[in-house]
């Protein structure tokens, strides 16, 4: 297989099914040690022989840190069409995604949602993202916008502190049984939720993650809890993404994340990060075909548990994440 011409391909990545999976990720290891050589540099320094490499878990993960540090990009001379940036804490380097092919990040987003929530033209798409409005290139506000622009309802929008204009136009949507997807970062939803309570029969309300140091951490649990109440919903839905990956995880009831087509994750153990398995507890991995044209193997430092159905838990951050694990990850 000629890599280049076959995986820059939307069509080839998102024609993935579970059962060849694997092989394309070992073909996507391939490419990106050949073509990245910020990938490879960092393969070979951890003594990692890519001819030998033939199951998941032995494929090298490039810690996430290396996005804030250097361009990872697959293929030498290449511009992007976008660049997703991290919000980080004040003082802290943020992450840089450079996207080389928008078309590829679309593709993976509509295709992925579909997968669960089916067409998004059938719904009104409202995102609550104060701290991502205020600032640029945040990854998440384009994905609530590339779905919006797909909806093409009329009164989708992004609010930011405008709660009673929001109110009222989910009591309005409300009122005419429309499907609306409620997308909001957990700060902002907690506090519409607490000013506003009212009963959502037709929307999904989606959590993103994220206190920002805006109020006191909550447990996920907790947080749905609250917004349950608030809202007499049967469940809240989660989404879990990065400014580092293309493709995104759903939970559509308890905190429990599965993975689009083009997403799968893995468990390292926390002190050992070569110890790579495809079930149980440690730090996640996660594998990302839609990012063939960055790296598609990235070393979180999001603590969490594989069920062996490959559905998988967040339960908590890395203490010192900043360090990024062991001096073995510098390159």
């Amino acid at each position: 297989m000629t890599y280049k011409a076959s995986l820059n391909n939307p069509e080839t990545i998102l024609k993935v099914q579970h059962g060849n999976f694997e092989e394309l990720a070992l073909q996507v290891f391939q490419y990106q040690y050949q073509n990245n050589e910020l990938y490879r540099q960092y393969c070979d320094a951890i003594h990692i022989n890519a001819r030998e490499v033939r199951l998941l878990p032995q494929i090298p993960f490039l810690p996430v840190s290396f996005f804030k540090t250097h361009k990872v990009i697959t293929g030498p001379g290449r511009t992007a069409d976008l660049v997703f940036e991290s919000s980080g804490t004040t003082g802290e380097t943020p992450s840089k995604h450079y996207v080389l092919d928008g078309n590829i990040y679309k593709a993976s987003l509509i295709h992925g949602f579909e997968q669960f929530y089916g067409d998004p033209k059938g719904y009104v798409i409202l995102a609550l993202l104060p701290s991502y409005l205020e600032r640029q290139n945040a990854s998440l506000v384009y994905m609530a916008k590339t779905l919006m622009e797909k909806s093409g309802h009329p009164d989708n929008g992004f609010y930011i502190n405008e709660w009673t204009k929001l109110n009222n136009v989910l009591a309005r949507l409300e009122v005419a049984k429309q499907k609306v997807l409620l997308l909001g970062v957990t700060f902002a939803l907690l506090d519409f939720a607490a000013a506003f309570p009212m009963p959502l029969t037709h929307t999904i309300v989606m959590e993103t993650g994220g206190m920002k140091g805006r109020r006191e951490e909550l447990t996920r649990a907790e947080v749905h809890a609250i917004l349950k109440t608030q809202w007499q919903l049967q469940d809240v839905h989660s989404e879990y993404g990065m400014t580092e990956l293309l493709s995104q995880a759903y939970a559509t009831s308890g905190g429990t994340f599965r993975c689009t087509n083009t997403m799968r994750v893995l468990v390292r153990d926390i002190n050992d990060p070569l110890d790579v398995s495809e079930k149980g507890s440690g730090v996640l991995n996660i594998i990302d075909l839609a990012n063939i044209n960055s790296c598609s193997f990235i070393a979180t430092e999001d603590i969490g548990n594989i069920a062996p159905d490959g559905s998988f838990e967040v339960l908590g951050r890395m203490d010192h994440s900043a360090l990024r694990g062991c001096s073995l990850m510098i390159v």
